[in-house]
């Protein structure tokens, strides 16, 4: 047990830790949160896909741009890549002192803050040490004039002060801070806009999707102004970070093109599916549908729909298109005569057919051309020597139907 406990000690004294232990900075924890929610989602959806036997690709595809969107939007509202800009420079460490550090800065602005980072590249020891990523906030109008005082109070190496100092002026026209505020908070108001309508796009997609489609066309707009709003309000005058003979030039970050290609991948696949509705009604389909493949399902609603609307035009159409001629006129006779015939074939040469009616029966004969209805009275058949006789005229073809009564 001595060589366990006596591990990593020199001369009796504590157990040394000689390595880094450093923490990730806000954003980046942020970051890889995100990252890790869509990445789970999109890997689910990726395993029960080949399950899938029905709207293959556009399940697949609405499933990849929605995720895509979605985490494009919360990445970029928390990232630190907007505008950035790196170097390799040669400074002092601290303020009045000769010794050189060469190192690697890099500045990278996000919509409510700016990191900082300072690595050496050099081989001394004293400088193996030397890494920084230092986050300045400027949620608040007041708050980056704080974080500069705070980090010279800690004693931060002198190249990270020289770039907060640039964002912390305000005076004779050199404003950089306060516009990249500006920027980031119309940025992050149209950023979260666009995630809500992501959000009822989501639901119109499920719901209604031709509605999904034309949120789709509208969130893309809201990611290509987001863009263009960016754009637009950054400094007129670009701003040019000089340390002691070197400068830093910035430039657009993997955020703002993220948001960029974003934005029009969903413009442009809405526009599509919304003119393919409209030319195609009711094409469009995922298998995400509330009451899809079931007897709710839009599609054989749909068709259940037309196959009755079908069946009844082709009814009428048959009624009105049929030929009216003489010929089918004696043709319909002739047919209804038969009908009429068959329960009296047991007589076929009789042209006349004589009967009595019962007592306490009541007849009348429909076939009359006035409609008028006919009965018999309870009196007139009393005695059977009242009883009257029918006389039926079987007619031809090329006559009307005539019933005497005596």
């Amino acid at each position: 047990m001595k060589g366990w406990f006596d591990a990593f000690r020199y001369d009796g004294g504590p157990t040394l830790y000689s390595f880094n232990n450093r923490t990730a900075v806000t954003g980046d924890v942020t970051l890889i949160t995100f990252l890790t929610i869509f990445s789970t989602l999109y890997v689910a959806f990726l395993i029960i896909f080949p399950g899938i036997r029905k709207e293959r690709f556009t399940t697949f595809f609405a499933v990849t741009l929605s995720l895509f969107v979605g985490a494009t939007i919360l990445v970029t509202l928390f990232g630190s890549a907007w505008h950035v800009a790196t170097a390799s420079i040669v400074s002092t460490y601290r303020a009045f002192s000769t010794d050189k550090l060469s190192s690697n800065i890099g500045v990278y602005v996000g919509l409510r803050h700016v990191n900082i980072t300072l690595q050496a590249s050099g081989g001394h020891n004293w400088t193996s040490d030397i890494d920084f990523n230092e986050q300045f906030l400027w949620i608040n109008s007041d708050q980056m004039g704080d974080s500069f005082r705070e980090a010279m109070v800690r004693g931060l190496p002198f190249p990270i002060l020289t770039v907060a100092e640039y964002f912390t002026m305000g005076q004779e026209g050199l404003s950089w801070g306060g516009q990249y505020r500006a920027a980031g908070y119309y940025a992050i108001i149209m950023l979260w806009t666009s995630f809500s309508v992501w959000i009822l796009m989501n639901l119109m997609l499920i719901v209604v999707p031709r509605y999904g489609a034309v949120l789709m066309t509208t969130c893309g707009f809201l990611l290509l102004a987001t863009a263009c709003g960016y754009f637009g309000l950054l400094p007129e005058t670009p701003l040019v970070v000089h340390i002691e003979g070197s400068t830093l030039h910035f430039s657009f970050g993997w955020c703002y093109w993220l948001v960029l290609i974003a934005g029009s991948i969903c413009l442009l696949s809405g526009v599509i599916i919304t003119v393919l509705e409209i030319i195609f009604p009711h094409s469009f389909s995922t298998i995400l549908e509330v009451d899809y493949d079931t007897p709710y399902d839009r599609h054989i609603i749909i068709e259940d729909s037309r196959g009755r609307r079908f069946q009844k035009k082709r009814s009428s159409n048959s009624k009105l298109e049929e030929p009216v001629g003489i010929g089918t006129k004696i043709l319909r006779r002739l047919s209804s005569k038969t009908r009429e015939e068959k329960p009296h074939d047991l007589l076929p040469n009789s042209h006349i057919q004589n009967f009595e009616l019962g007592a306490k029966s009541n007849w009348s004969y429909p076939h009359s051309q006035d409609n008028i209805h006919r009965s018999i009275s309870q009196e007139s058949i009393t005695s059977p020597r009242n009883l009257p006789t029918i006389h039926r005229v079987i007619p031809r073809p090329d006559k009307m139907q005539e019933v005497s009564m005596w």
